[in-house]
């Protein structure tokens, strides 16, 4: 009895022309969403010690709460 590896990222049971892909879209976009949430909020950390405009420091938290606003938003909507 072959046993299943749970870090595989593809099917070891599918043969060559049956392989799919192992990384779903919805997997790409939430990863790229958590990064946008972390270097956003980075940002913003670091604007607001420097000497920069207002504006600024606003667009990093807008990106910020946008970001992890979709976030909470496809993880209650998958819940389903």
């Amino acid at each position: 009895m072959p046993h299943s590896d749970p870090y595989r990222l593809t099917d070891a049971d599918a043969g060559d022309g049956d392989r799919t892909a192992g990384v779903s879209r919805s997997d790409l976009v939430r990863t790229l969403l958590w990064a946008v949430v972390v270097l956003s909020a980075v940002t913003n950390m670091a604007v607001s010690y420097g000497d920069t405009p207002v504006a600024v420091n606003l667009a990093c938290g807008i990106v910020t709460v946008l970001a992890a606003g979709t976030l909470a938003v496809r993880g209650l909507r998958g819940r389903r």
